[in-house]
């Protein structure tokens, strides 16, 4: 497996690789590797023959009140599981690589990141817009694979590709959950026990809110405030979001007609964290 921590070494690898008819499939991360990482990587060598992670903690969707430079890092234990998992290669810069000196070009989806984290999070997906866009240049891959869990990621990533006509393609792979139920989540490791049990109210909201649609529950409202009710029923959990949206335009639903999605965003302490589900899909929660 090798490493490049240079842009320009990253670019003439993938460029070579091309040229040789290789098909690369290619997995972004801000690294702390846990198991739903694995998956994408795992999709990833299904889909090419030669796959690249990166690792990059990128700065630019990070606010000035959030967690950046408390964010988990392992780069050893990392390269150990991407091996394991047959990554051939790890694009792993730093920041002054990636934004130089006097860095001034961003890219900016503009209706899909208004609603949900847009709101609380404004700057978050210009910063991830503008990350996606230049590690798809760096890496030059065929295929670069998501997780669905941050949903609004991905729907905005789809749509830079779609409208910037990049040339690859962008597969949303579903999330991977622990036994319990909670989405896998780096930051996971902030929670204490106590917070552990609260955060479970997030996907087991989702469940409730499954069981009302299949019910023949219609109204966004009424699913809303089902799950509003549960979630702060948790000690410790404050409500950032719960929406019911167009998983296209990612716009509020007053009635689900569409395929819609369900977004959640709780603080849990002090941690933050995301769960959704797309009304009419399966949902493996016990």
């Amino acid at each position: 497996m090798e490493i490049f921590k240079s842009v320009q070494l990253m670019q003439r690898h993938s460029e070579s690789l091309r040229i040789g008819g290789r098909h690369i499939s290619f997995v972004p991360t801000m690294g702390y590797l846990h198991e739903g990482h694995l998956n994408l990587m795992r999709e990833g060598k299904r889909r090419g023959d030669y796959l690249i992670i990166s690792i990059f903690v990128n700065p630019t969707q990070f606010g000035p009140n959030e967690d950046l430079e408390k964010y988990p890092r392992d780069f050893e234990g990392d390269e150990r599981r991407a091996a394991a998992v047959g990554v051939d290669a790890i694009f792993y810069p730093a920041s002054e690589e990636m934004y130089p000196p006097n860095y001034q070009t961003y890219v900016t989806v503009e209706e899909v990141t208004q609603n949900l984290c847009g709101q609380s999070r404004p700057i978050h997906f210009r910063g991830v817009a503008t990350v996606c866009a230049k590690l798809f240049h760096i890496v030059k891959p065929h295929v670069a694979v998501f997780g669905k869990k941050d949903f609004q990621q991905l729907v905005t990533i789809q749509r830079m590709v779609r409208d910037l006509n990049m040339d690859l393609e962008i597969v949303g792979l579903d999330t991977t959950r622990e036994e319990d139920g909670l989405a896998m989540s780096s930051r996971n490791t902030y929670l204490g026990e106590a917070e552990r049990d609260s955060a479970l109210s997030l996907s087991r909201s989702l469940v409730r809110a499954k069981k009302l649609y299949d019910a023949g529950e219609r109204s966004a409202g009424k699913i809303i405030h089902a799950v509003q009710e549960f979630i702060a029923s948790h000690r410790g959990t404050r409500i950032d979001y719960v929406k019911i949206c167009d998983t296209e335009t990612m716009q509020d639903v007053e009635n689900i007609q569409r395929e819609s999605v369900l977004a959640l965003a709780v603080w849990v302490g002090s941690t933050r964290l995301i769960d959704n589900y797309v009304f009419g899909q399966t949902l493996n929660i016990v």
